[in-house]
């Protein structure tokens, strides 16, 4: 019964999507279906055979390579305070100092061209077979590995000579990303294979969804991908001090954010603890959220705790929500561990639509970002739809 259910919940999400299409006659089925059937394929690979395990071990293990690089410099810093031998754990210094070294190696790869190279080859291969356009392809293989903020950057001179239609969609597409750097802190925390089946599904499923939403043609004129000159790069060693002063100001702002949320949400239950002992902002969340974690075919004793998390995520961060699904991941079925997690693995939530707005605001200017601003909804919308979905083309293989 709960497989037939994820299965219709399926059905109903893209449903969802067909209601919030802008028009519906020119949806166009062949890549909805192909890039569907890619999402089965990928997930089944990933997670129900030996070399998508093993795929998934040789992932896993060159991150904890990084990590552990890192806590070299952190453990040189910090001494006691971050022991290498994981004792006395703390957040901030095993999993968001580390995020440093990280933003560095892969601004390296990206400085010789290794990287570019890799998301070029993937996003060409990925238009082929999904039949969609090139760039939002390679964008959503880009963000992937970049992030919004670092994506919307690198494409900005393209970006700016395409229509607001297609800005809107990469703006969605946006939301359901997440960055190669902040992979080792996920690691930390969730199972890897859920980690990392997410991504390339989210990214896939982007594009699912934003083809139903906001359908359109392209021309073979406008199906092109802009690629950064060498003067674009700038000196190496200048790009490695701003690389590890940008991972140092990402792990700050986690860290603050975290604080002030964390803070503000007991802040909040206390008050809320006046009026009625149950009533938190958990609780309220799991109320919110129960629907979408009932379609999820989640056991029934669990969807309410499933709703909490996805509010969490959605309302503050997702690493409010992974911290809290840590705690009780013991008392989890394989089944609702496997589609709360891979549901969590996005940025999408109400601060990633501000950051969006003030990359547009600052990239494109504010006739540009008031477009994209009248369909802050709608970002919010499509983000929800794209991890529910990874969630539950993830529930089908693990029971």
């Amino acid at each position: 019964m709960y497989f037939l259910i994820n299965l219709v919940g399926i059905i109903v999400l893209l449903g969802l999507s067909y209601l919030l299409s802008f028009k519906k006659r020119e949806i166009a089925l062949k890549p909805i279906i192909i890039l569907f059937i890619l999402q089965l394929v990928t997930t089944w690979f990933m997670l129900s055979t030996d070399i998508g395990g093993q795929v998934i071990t040789w992932i896993s293990d060159f991150f904890l390579w990084l990590i552990d690089s890192s806590m070299s410099g952190v453990n040189f810093v910090f001494g006691d305070f971050a022991p290498l031998d994981g004792s006395a754990y703390t957040f901030f210094m095993n999993v968001l100092m580390p995020i440093i070294f990280v933003v560095v190696f892969f601004d390296i790869l990206t400085h010789f061209g290794i990287l570019p190279a890799l998301i070029n080859a993937v996003g060409w291969a990925f238009s082929k077979i999904a039949k969609t356009p090139r760039f939002e392809s390679f964008y959503s293989i880009q963000v992937m590995f970049l992030g919004n903020n670092e994506a919307l950057a690198v494409t900005r001179t393209q970006l700016n000579k395409m229509s607001d239609k297609r800005l809107l969609t990469v703006s969605m597409i946006s939301m359901s990303c997440v960055s190669a750097p902040m992979l080792s802190s996920y690691l930390q925390l969730l199972d890897a294979k859920y980690v990392l089946t997410a991504i390339p599904l989210n990214a896939i499923g982007a594009l699912i969804i934003t083809s139903i939403i906001n359908p359109y043609r392209v021309t073979e004129e406008e199906d092109i991908v802009y690629t950064p000159s060498k003067s674009e790069k700038g000196n190496f060693f200048d790009m490695i001090s701003k690389s590890m002063m940008t991972g140092g100001k990402l792990a700050l702002i986690i860290a603050v954010m975290l604080i002030g949320f964390v803070s503000l949400i007991t802040a909040i239950n206390t008050i809320l603890g006046l009026f009625h002992d149950q009533l938190t902002l958990q609780n309220i969340f799991g109320v919110i959220f129960s629907p979408i974690s009932f379609l999820m075919g989640v056991d029934f004793s669990q969807i309410f705790t499933v709703g909490q998390l996805m509010g969490e995520k959605i309302v503050l961060n997702e690493f409010v929500a992974m911290t809290s699904l840590s705690e009780i991941m013991s008392g989890l079925t394989p089944h609702t561990e496997a589609v709360i997690s891979t549901f969590l693995v996005s940025f999408c939530n109400f601060t990633t639509i501000g950051i969006i707005l003030g990359s547009m605001q600052a990239l494109f200017g504010d006739k540009r970002a008031n477009f994209i601003s009248k369909y802050t909804w709608l970002l919010l919308a499509s983000g929800l739809l794209v991890s529910s979905l990874t969630a539950m083309v993830v529930g089908l293989f693990v029971w």
